[in-house]
């Protein structure tokens, strides 16, 4: 293999780690920015102009914060924990193009790390492995508050991840392949949203409580579980929980953006080609928004009510709407 492909694979991926490391710390500035606007409150303002260098700030003050380990825990699990769940918010984005391809003085640069034709299964298997992470950390900690919230956890991402796995088959089917880069050419005529509006509205969903946000966030019901799973962590080991929180929100975004929005399409990207990764992150910005606005607005739900309309009601539903795709699907390949 070529030195020159290594190195641009290398580039890539060391510009998507720092963006979704960036992409993570600048996600609470603008949740807190727009949660005080929502809530008429003045928010950050101290730390830079517009208050930029907040994230900064939080980011040293976590450094410095003493990291306590429980007696009885154990304590390789419990170190091991954190990384395990925040590794998979990291590099699941590898597969999302953030652009077509530029030329430069005759150089064809790609922008994208690669082009697999089972994008959305690596996908899937890579936001499974982050289950793993958040039941070792709630059983290793030998809390019990920590253990149910382990528990509550994988129950409802497990539940979700059904729904959320068949959301995207529709999409999958329409387009005839898994390949997220082909997936946006064939949304040069339309997005799949005006075509798969029902599995846009399950993954959107689904995602909501795959990473456990508000209304969905029972896992971490401070009323009753004082923080759940991550109770006994602090310092730098509750910040990779944290860290894997709001940087799974910027990949899901991107993920639905991609399927659903059209990815990196939008206007005059025929002349300026690298307004590609510009349109990519402003509808991810677009559906960061939403999933603000829904923490500000809507209360939490029971948790018996909250499997159960995973179960009852979402999962039945992604599954009819796949067996309908399928039969439009091959009745309009059969015209």
């Amino acid at each position: 293999m070529e030195p020159g492909v290594i190195l641009e694979w290398v580039i890539k991926s060391v510009v998507i780690l720092i963006s979704m490391t960036a992409g993570f710390a600048y996600t609470t500035w603008y949740e807190r920015k727009v949660l005080a606007k929502m809530q008429v409150r003045i928010g950050p303002n101290r730390a830079g102009p517009f208050a930029l260098l907040q994230p900064v700030a939080d980011g040293i003050k976590l450094i410095f914060k003493e990291e306590l380990v429980p007696a009885e825990a154990d304590k390789l699990i419990f170190n091991l924990a954190p990384v395990i769940t925040v590794i998979p918010a990291l590099i699941v984005t590898a597969v999302v193009p953030w652009g077509g391809v530029l030329d430069i003085n005759g150089f064809k640069l790609s922008l994208a790390l690669t082009d697999t034709n089972l994008a959305i299964l690596y996908i899937m298997t890579v936001t499974s492995i982050s289950v793993y992470g958040i039941t070792l950390a709630g059983w290793s900690s030998n809390n019990k508050y920590a253990m149910l919230g382990g528990l509550r956890a994988t129950a409802q991402m497990i539940s979700y991840e059904l729904a959320l796995g068949l959301s995207l088959v529709g999409p999958v089917l329409v387009a005839g392949t898994m390949s997220l880069g082909k997936i946006v050419e064939m949304q040069q005529g339309g997005w799949f949203i005006l075509f798969q509006p029902v599995a846009a509205i399950i993954y959107f969903i689904a995602i909501i409580a795959e990473v456990n946000r508000a209304p969905f966030d029972m896992p971490e019901a401070e009323q009753e579980l004082t923080a759940g799973y991550h109770t006994e962590y602090s310092g730098m080991k509750f910040a990779l929980f944290f860290m894997a929180e709001y940087a799974k929100m910027v990949a899901v975004s991107m993920i639905g953006a991609t399927v659903f929005l059209g990815g990196y399409l939008g206007p005059f990207l025929d002349i300026a080609p690298w307004l590609g990764p510009v349109w990519l992150w402003v509808k991810v910005a677009v559906l960061l928004f939403v999933f603000i606005w829904i923490r500000a607005t809507s209360p939490r739900i029971r948790y018996d009510r909250l499997m159960a309309f995973g179960w009852k009601i979402l999962f039945p539903l992604a599954l009819a709407n796949v067996l309908v795709t399928a039969v439009v699907v091959a009745f309009m390949g059969g015209k």
